[in-house]
């Protein structure tokens, strides 16, 4: 794929497709009726994206909504089957093949489920310096697409990830599962509804990132496909401590908790706030780099994010000051002209808000705040109507961004000023190098 044919906006390019692969709802054979059943293909099956399965023995059965998230306890999450499953680690696919049930179709090289013909729609929860390529194919492919968060390494890749959803036509829903929990919707049906007044300050806060003991590097097990599983990362010797889970901590792979929890507290942040189409304007980040040990993402860091038009200031702080009001191990305080308020977590169930909140939401929706089903069933619900998700590609992409742009202040230790239109860095040449990057072997844009 060319980066500058990519990076064209749909507009300029007349509608005309780069590929030869035509989406199949172009051709009038795309997404199942709403009484038919969503096949689904899942790339990276271990530890969250087990979680996306949708066995052959849960089809047609009822399945409560999700817990913590915004379903009434009445309604039926759409039939949907995971129908193909993909992954580098030979343990994983087996597992899920297991777990499925059937006779799911196996593949280890994700372009081959790419070319399923009988796939709608795929989930990828790889890790993160996948993401952006997968979601591309995927939509080159004329899938839909439900993967994982933080959206995207770069900038770069994160405006590729969307040029491509839009100009595909395809639904993509990215994995920051806190705005469709009941307390965030709660918590913007509250603050938009001018209950606090005009909203200053929102603080996260985090705990620090592990450094990491050293272990030896090693041959990777004969399960596994290393070479793929680097993909487009630059090489990395195989270490145990360097993979499944632990590739969070490196900044090549994951990059911190600012991106991994990071792209669930500050999405529902913007979500609130209505950044979703714009960025901040300057990004002044400071902390502790790892002085010893195996992992380069910050230890602890400090990045204060401002915001013009209307103009308020973001905090990402690890470990930062938990709230006052709600224990948890990390959240967000919304900090207005009448008061304050805390959502704490942002990624699963145990979302939580302040009893204020629940009070006045449950007598007024002034708000006005659309209420996600639950993330996996507003995916789908969206797959169906061709509506775009609760926490579409660009709302990822822009998510993803100030996670990308925390990471990049802290690597150069200066105030950085930012321009959100052209999503570039103002004079700063040095900077501006580092939204990139060159990929390795054929993965690349």
């Amino acid at each position: 794929m060319r980066r500058r044919d990519l990076l064209k906006s749909s507009a300029a390019a007349g509608g005309a497709f780069l590929f030869d692969i035509v989406p199949r709802r172009v051709l009038g054979q795309g997404q199942p009726a709403p009484s038919d059943t969503l096949r689904l293909g899942h790339i990276g099956i271990g530890g969250r994206g087990r979680t996306h399965l949708r066995p052959e023995a849960d089809l047609g059965k009822p399945l409560p909504p999700t817990p913590g998230q915004g379903g009434d306890g009445k309604g039926l999450r759409s039939p949907a089957l995971s129908v193909a499953l993909c992954d580098v680690d030979a343990k994983h696919l087996d597992d899920a093949a297991t777990r499925v049930g059937g006779r799911p179709k196996t593949y280890r090289d994700f372009r081959r489920l790419l070319e399923d013909k009988d796939v709608d729609a795929v989930s990828i929860a790889t890790p993160d310096h996948w993401h952006a390529l997968m979601t591309i194919m995927a939509c080159q492919a004329g899938k839909d697409v439900y993967c994982e968060k933080p959206a995207c390494n770069t900038i770069e890749e994160g405006r590729a990830m969307v040029t491509a959803a839009d100009r595909y036509g395809s639904v993509v829903q990215i994995g920051s599962q806190g705005r469709s929990q009941v307390a965030a919707w709660q918590a913007a049906n509250y603050i938009r509804a001018g209950q606090l007044g005009t909203v200053r300050k929102v603080m996260c806060w985090h705990y620090a990132s592990p450094a990491g003991d050293w272990t030896p590097d090693a041959e990777p097990p004969p399960e596994i496909d290393y070479n793929l599983w680097v993909g487009p990362a630059p090489w990395l010797p195989y270490n145990a401590k360097h993979t499944h889970g632990s590739f969070r901590w490196l900044i090549d792979f994951g990059g911190g908790q600012i991106r991994d929890r990071g792209a669930h507290i500050m999405s529902i942040a913007s979500w609130i706030m209505g950044t979703d189409n714009t960025g901040p304007v300057s990004i002044d980040a400071k902390g502790e780099p790892p002085r010893d040990g195996m992992y380069d993402s910050a230890v602890t860091m400090e990045v204060t994010y401002e915001f013009k038009n209307p103009d308020w200031t973001l905090v990402w702080a690890q470990p930062g000051t938990p709230s006052t009001e709600l224990q948890a191990r990390y959240g967000a305080v919304y900090w207005g002209d009448a008061g304050r308020l805390t959502v704490t977590t942002g990624d699963g169930a145990s979302t939580a808000t302040d009893q204020k909140v629940k009070d006045f939401s449950s007598q007024c929706d002034c708000g006005k705040v659309p209420r996600s089903p639950g993330h996996n069933e507003n995916f789908e619900q969206c797959v169906r109507t061709r509506e775009k998700p609760i926490m579409a590609m660009e709302a990822g992409h822009r998510v993803a961004s100030l996670c990308i742009l925390g990471n990049v202040g802290f690597q150069l230790q200066r105030k950085l000023q930012w321009d959100p239109v052209n999503e570039r860095f103002i004079n700063d040449d040095e900077a501006n190098r580092l939204l990139s990057r060159p990929g390795r072997g054929p993965w690349h844009l």
